[in-house]
C-alpha cells in the first residue's frame, strides 16, 4: 500500500477541516432549530396569545400571571347583593285562612286575625301574543274626493311582527348567539306564532341597516378619543378566515368584519387613519403604520411571551433549576411598575423607580440578544423588539391614562368566540357584518347602562339609542 505524500496529507487536513466548519455551521443551526421547536410545543394559553381550547385535554394545571390578592374570597365589604326580594304591591294577592281551630275544632270564620305571614311567588303569566289590527278609514268628500288615513310606520303591511317581537328575535340571535334556525324556533314555541328562519334574517338584516347614525357617531367618537383599544380576531365565515376588528374605549364599541386583517380592514374601518390619539394594541406591525397615533404595547401579551421564555429556560436548564433568566428579570420588572402604578392609579410612578427598573430591563435584553444569552431566534427576536419598542411598552408608568394591558379589546372581541361554539361559523358575508354591526350596538348601549331588550326595541322603533342623546 502506498504511503500519502505529505501534500496529500496536507490537502486531506484542509479538507477535513472545511468538512468540519461545515458540520459545525450546520449542527449550530440545527440546534437553533430544536430550540425553536421545542419552545413552539411548550406553548399553551399561559405563555403565548393560545386560546385556553387549544391546550388539548392534556393541559398543565392553570397558572396566573397575576399576582395574589389580599382580598378575601367572596362578595367584598360594601358590595351590593343582589337577591329576589318582596314587592310592597303584588298583582295578585290570595288569602290562606284556617278551616278551623286545630285545638278545639271550631268555626274561626268570625275569629280575631292576630297575624299573617307573606310568601311571594314570582312567576311568568301565560303569554299570549297581543294583536293589534289597524283599520285605514278612507271616506269620500261630497267634492267627490277620496281621503285616507295615513298608515302607521310599523303598520306597513297586512301583518307583520311589531317592534317589541323583533327585539327578542334579534335579542336571542344576536345577544344570545342562537343559530337562526333556533331562534325561529323559540320565538314559534314561547309565543305560539310562526316563525321562520327567513323572517329572523329579514328582521335581523332590517335592524342593522338602521344603524348607520349609531355607527357614524360611535366611529367619530372613538376616533376623537385620547386612548383607544384596537384587536382583531379570525371570524369564519363562507369557509374561509376572515376578520373581526374592534375599536373600544370605556364608553364605546366597533366591531368592523372583513376579509383582510391589515391595513386595508383598518382603512375602511376608517379609526386609525387620521386617529391621533393613543392606540393599545399587541404590536402588531400594520398598527404601526398609523404614525400619526401615538402608540403603547399590551404588557399581558408581553408577559406571556417572557413566561414562555422562562419556561423553556427552566427545561433547558434541569441541572442548573435556579439559573438565572434574563426573561425572568425583565417580567419581575414589569410587575414591580404594574404594582406601582396599580397603587395610585391617578398620579405617574416615581421617576426614581421607572428608572430602576428600567435599568433592570435594558441590563437582562444585553444578556439576551448576546451571542450566547437567548436561545432561539424566536427569543432573540422578542429581546430585539422590547429593547426597540421599550417606550411603548412602559408608557403605562407615567402615564395614567394609559392601561398596563390590552384586554379590554380582548373583551370585545371574546363573544365572538362564544357566537362560533354555540352556532357554528358565519354563512355569509352579509350576515356576519350585520353581526359585527349590532354586537357593537349592544356591547356600546350596556356600557350606558341601557338593557339590551329595551335598546333592541328602540332599534327596531326605528329610533335607535344614539350617543348624542346621552
Amino acid at each position: 500500500m502506498t504511503q500519502p505524500t505529505y501534500a496529500e496529507l496536507v490537502e486531506l487536513i484542509v479538507e477535513m477541516r472545511t468538512e468540519l466548519n461545515i458540520l459545525r455551521a450546520e449542527n449550530a443551526a440545527l440546534k437553533v432549530r430544536v430550540a425553536d421547536l421545542e419552545a413552539r410545543l411548550r406553548t399553551n394559553s399561559q405563555n403565548s396569545s393560545k386560546p385556553p381550547s387549544a391546550d388539548g385535554p392534556g393541559k398543565a394545571k392553570t397558572r396566573s400571571l397575576r399576582t395574589p390578592s389580599t382580598r378575601k374570597p367572596g362578595g367584598q365589604d360594601g358590595h351590593r347583593g343582589q337577591t329576589l326580594a318582596q314587592v310592597a304591591d303584588p298583582d295578585v294577592v290570595i288569602r290562606h285562612e284556617p278551616s278551623c281551630c286545630t285545638g278545639c275544632g271550631s268555626d274561626l270564620a268570625d275569629a280575631t286575625e292576630v297575624g299573617c305571614s307573606r310568601r311571594q311567588v314570582f312567576d311568568i303569566p301565560p303569554i299570549k301574543v297581543h294583536v293589534t289590527e289597524h283599520q285605514i278609514i278612507s271616506r269620500r268628500c261630497h267634492c267627490g274626493k277620496t281621503s285616507t288615513g295615513d298608515t302607521p310606520a310599523q303598520a306597513g303591511g297586512p301583518v307583520q311582527y311589531g317592534p317589541v317581537m323583533c327585539a327578542v328575535v334579534i335579542y336571542l340571535f344576536m345577544g344570545q348567539f342562537l343559530s337562526k334556525k333556533r331562534t325561529a324556533q323559540a320565538i314559534s314555541e314561547l309565543f305560539g306564532i310562526p316563525v321562520s328562519d327567513g323572517t329572523v334574517a329579514a328582521v335581523t338584516s332590517r335592524a342593522a341597516g338602521d344603524l348607520g347614525e349609531f355607527l357614524a357617531q360611535v366611529t367619530a367618537r372613538l376616533k376623537s378619543s385620547p386612548v383607544v383599544h384596537f384587536d382583531e380576531t379570525g371570524l369564519r365565515c363562507e369557509g374561509r378566515n376572515h376578520w373581526l376588528h374592534s375599536a373600544s374605549t370605556p364608553a364605546f364599541t366597533r366591531l368592523f368584519f372583513h376579509r383582510r386583517r391589515g391595513t386595508e380592514a383598518m382603512a375602511k374601518m376608517n379609526i386609525l387613519p387620521g386617529f391621533t390619539g393613543t392606540a393599545v394594541h399587541d404590536a402588531w406591525a400594520p398598527y404601526d403604520t398609523y404614525t400619526a397615533a401615538r402608540h403603547a404595547l399590551c404588557n399581558a401579551h408581553l408577559l406571556r411571551e417572557l413566561q414562555a421564555v422562562t419556561d423553556h429556560h427552566h427545561a433547558s436548564n434541569t441541572d442548573l433549576p435556579g439559573a438565572w433568566c434574563w426573561a425572568q428579570q425583565v417580567r419581575d420588572a414589569l410587575l414591580t411598575l404594574h404594582k406601582a402604578a396599580a397603587a395610585h392609579p391617578d398620579t405617574p410612578v416615581d421617576q426614581a423607580v421607572i428608572a430602576a427598573e428600567t435599568v433592570k430591563i435594558r441590563h437582562a435584553l444585553l444578556a439576551a440578544t448576546h451571542p450566547d444569552g437567548a436561545i432561539g431566534r424566536k427569543h432573540r427576536a422578542l429581546a430585539r423588539r422590547i429593547h426597540r419598542r421599550e417606550v411603548d411598552y412602559l408608557k403605562f408608568a407615567s402615564d395614567p391614562a394609559i392601561p398596563f394591558t390590552n384586554n379590554p379589546a380582548e373583551q370585545e372581541i371574546r363573544m365572538t368566540k362564544i357566537r362560533q361554539k354555540i352556532s357554528g361559523t358565519m354563512r355569509t358575508e352579509k350576515g356576519a357584518g350585520h353581526f359585527a354591526d349590532l354586537r357593537s350596538y349592544l356591547q356600546t348601549t350596556a356600557k350606558h347602562s341601557v338593557p339590551a331588550l329595551a335598546a333592541l326595541t328602540q332599534l327596531t322603533s326605528r329610533n335607535p339609542w344614539l350617543p348624542a342623546h346621552t
